[in-house]
């Protein structure tokens, strides 16, 4: 089935942070459920708590610096998507938002998404429904059905043994996996190459020339 890339975007604000565990979590089951249909697997985890100045600076300026850039390129050439983001005020962070506005508006197109969300209590949990979804769907990505929330009670004795955790970690990683499996490898690109930007065949030269109006 060929390689397959999975980029992972972690929005926590904390040090250690419980949505980095679960962005883990949803990864490696990801990754392991991908190895089973005969796939090797690359994984590369963003974390957005890392490039806060860089994301200021580039809806201030419109230029991403370095490492925002490797960090969009890496998203924009993965395989599937991985995203998780802390409920605020009940809906997804400042800082998760902020990177995607960063983002082309066709990035995401046709992309395999997973979605996760947590906080402290599971009143939120309809977060992902109704706030995160509704935003990936308008990128034109695709989100799988099964979205991931984790109340802090989720990590501790008194979790959920109903639907536990695990299980629904287990179901949407499958969905991500399915669902990547069925799409052709998103192809290496060159990210230095003009064409890749400015069209088949054209260069600089072609930019330059049409800004002096010729």
């Amino acid at each position: 089935m060929g390689a397959r890339r999975i980029a992972v975007i972690s929005a926590g604000l904390s040090n250690p942070s419980s949505t980095r565990m679960l962005a883990d979590r949803l990864a490696a089951e990801t990754a392991h459920r991908l190895g089973e249909l005969g796939s090797e697997v690359s994984v590369d985890v963003i974390e957005l708590r890392d490039l806060a100045h860089d994301i200021t600076n580039n809806l201030l300026t419109g230029f991403a610096p370095p490492a925002l850039d490797s960090a969009i390129n890496t998203v924009v050439s993965a395989d599937g998507l991985i995203v998780v983001t802390p409920i605020f005020s009940t809906s997804y962070s400042g800082l998760f938002k902020s990177f995607i506005d960063v983002l082309a508006p066709d990035a995401l197109t046709g992309k395999p998404v997973l979605i996760g969300a947590n906080a402290g209590t599971a009143r939120h949990s309809l977060a992902i429904d109704y706030a995160i979804r509704p935003l990936f769907t308008y990128l034109h990505a695709e989100p799988v059905s099964t979205g991931v929330f984790a109340a802090s009670s989720d990590w501790g004795a008194k979790a959920d043994d109903v639907a536990p955790l695990s299980t629904r970690i287990e179901r949407g990683a499958r969905e991500l996996a399915e669902a990547m499996a069925r799409r052709e490898p998103v192809a290496d690109t060159d990210p230095f190459d003009p064409g890749n930007y400015l069209g088949e065949g054209r260069s600089f030269g072609h930019l330059l020339g049409g800004l002096a109006g010729e």
